[in-house]
Parts: structure tokens; sequence; C-alpha cells
């Protein structure tokens, strides 16, 4: 293995990538083919390929290019110059097919498996948190964006079937901190101990994020603590909390005329430093993986992009955690 520790080698390393071959190949039909009759490209390869867009944030065109032009990429592909490399349109059939038919949720939940059967699940506590995921902002009128907001499609968009073709009606403008957002959510439920990714949700970024705690919540987390900040307070979340048989661990909130007392903050801060663990995974994502910026057009590419990218997350993520098992780390200093 390199010195310098190439990621991608660690990754061909620490992940078996053909345990996804079987759900590929019976799940999907063959590949348009190419100038000539040209067979489909392999699944498992056309896969990685997906997987390398997503840890470094490239889009068709550039994946092509940096296949050709790093060695660190062929390695990685299993490729040699005197292969034939798929192109811009090939990557993007694939990653169709796969969206059309729902598989990145089967492939995250296949690899989920894989996690749980290794021990690295700790289910000893969860925590919800949402991020923004932003996509190319749109050049609408006024009246146009009214029109979206009310779930209408304007009609100049239906006069010309190319400019609609390349308008996101499902991505929403949102405001945090003065600052604005267009383009969807990523809601994730990771594990405490660990840092996983165990389930996650798409939505526009205009949706609350307390709106996803009953959806991304399940049987399987009955009895656990649930960790999440003040954006889930709230007599509804209390109850979705309570249905669950969770316990509440989500920090509180002050108001005006009714501050947070001493015992409340000191409660917080206890709480904090568990919950603050969801923030690392956004970190990884925003640092080691390019930033949670995507190029695609509406819900459902976005919803099968984003699930590629907490899905890469967590491959990382288990290579890590091996590695820390094996120099005898605790798993929740890291």
């Amino acid at each position: 293995m390199s010195q310098l520790g190439d990621p991608l080698e660690k990754l061909n390393a620490g992940v078996n990538f053909e345990q996804f071959r079987n759900l590929l190949e019976m799940s999907l039909s063959s590949l348009p083919q190419g100038p000539g009759g040209r067979p489909p490209y392999d699944y498992v390869l056309m896969f990685k390929i997906l997987i390398l867009q997503r840890y470094y944030n490239l889009s068709d065109e550039q994946v092509k290019f940096q296949i050709n032009d790093r060695m660190s990429f062929m390695r990685f592909l299993g490729l040699t110059i005197a292969d034939d490399i798929p192109d811009s349109r090939t990557v993007w059939a694939f990653r169709e097919q796969i969206t059309t038919r729902g598989l990145v949720e089967k492939l995250f939940d296949l690899f989920l498996k894989e996690l749980n059967s290794l021990g690295l699940i700790v289910n000893a506590g969860k925590i919800i948190d949402a991020s923004f995921v932003e996509v190319p902002k749109q050049r609408n009128s006024r009246p146009e964006n009214k029109q979206i907001k009310n779930g209408e499609i304007p009609e100049s968009f239906s006069k010309t079937p190319h400019r609609k073709s390349q308008k996101d009606t499902d991505a929403r403008w949102t405001q945090k901190n003065n600052v604005n957002y267009f383009g969807y959510k990523n809601h994730i439920k990771s594990d405490a101990k660990s840092k996983l990714i165990t389930k996650y949700m798409v939505t526009d970024a205009s949706l609350h994020d307390s709106n996803a705690t009953d959806p991304l919540l399940d049987e399987n987390d009955k009895g656990e603590p649930f960790y999440a900040d003040s954006a889930y307070t709230g007599e509804p979340q209390e109850e979705i909390i309570a249905k669950k048989e969770m316990i509440n661990r989500v920090c509180e909130k002050g108001y005006r005329n009714k501050p947070l007392t001493d015992e409340q903050k000191a409660s917080n801060t206890e709480k904090s430093h568990i919950r603050s663990r969801v923030e690392h995974i956004f970190g990884f994502m925003e640092n080691s993986m390019n930033g949670m910026y995507i190029r695609s057009i509406g819900i459902k590419r976005a919803t099968a992009i984003i699930g590629l990218m907490n899905l890469t997350y967590n491959m990382y993520r288990k290579i890590r955690l091996l590695a820390l098992q094996g120099d005898n780390y605790a798993l929740s200093a890291n």
C-alpha cells in the first residue's frame, strides 16, 4: 500500500465491492450499448465510479477526465491505460438506472447489514440532524417562483420543454442564520457511538428539521437515548419520542421571559458532548468529500446522489473504525 496513504487504496482494501454484484446484476437491465453494439460495462466497475464521484464530488465529465489522468483512480477501478473507460454519458445512464429502480437505498441497506455483522453499530443511542445540500441556483421570475412554491408548473416552462427539463421545481429556498440556501436537506440518523449513518431521508431545503423525526426513528431504536439539538423540541416531538419508547436527550430551548436555568444549561452541555458527534459526519462530507453540493435536477435524482454520499461516508467510517479497533482506541474518543 502507498506510503502516502492513498484513500482509494484504503477503500479498496477495506470494502469488498463484490458484495454488491448480485444486487446490481439482479436489478439492472443492460445499459444502452455503445457504438458497434458494445456490451455494457461491468456493474461493479460502474458502481465504484459513482463512489469516486461522491468522494471527490466530481461531475460526470470530470470523473471521466480524472480516471484517464490519475493512476490512483485506475488502480481503484482495476483498469489499465489500455482499457476502455466509460464516458460521461455512460456514467449518467448508469446512475439513472439505479435511481429509477430505487437501488441506492438497497445498496445502502446491504452495506449496513455488513456493518451490523461486524458489531460496528453499537445501538447505545441515536442522533438526528440535518444539513443543507445545495444545487445550482435557478434564474426564475418572481411569478414563476411563486407558482413553483405552490406546487405548480409555470406556464412558461410548459411552453418550452427544453427549459422545463433544466428547471428544478422540487428544490426550495430557505434561510438560516441570515444565509440563503437553495436545494435540499440530508436528514440523517446516526449511531451515537460509532458515528455511522443508519438511516437517512431527503427533503427540500425548506422543510423544518423536526419533521424528519418520526420517519427516521423506528422500532429498532426502542430503549435507546435520543439526541438532537433544540430544533427538535416541542410537544409533538416529545410525543414521537415517547411513542418510539426512546429516552429523551434532546437539548432544551430557552424562551423570552423563560430562560434556561443553570441546571438546564448544565444538562444541555452534557447532552451536546454526544449530540455534537453528528457534526463530525457533516464535517467529513464538507471537508474530506469536497463539499455538500450536487449537480442534479429534481428530488428523485437528489435523493439517489445524497444516498450515495451517505454510503460513501459509511465506507470510509468503517475503515476508520476497524483501524481504531486494531489500535485499541476507544470509539467514543474518535
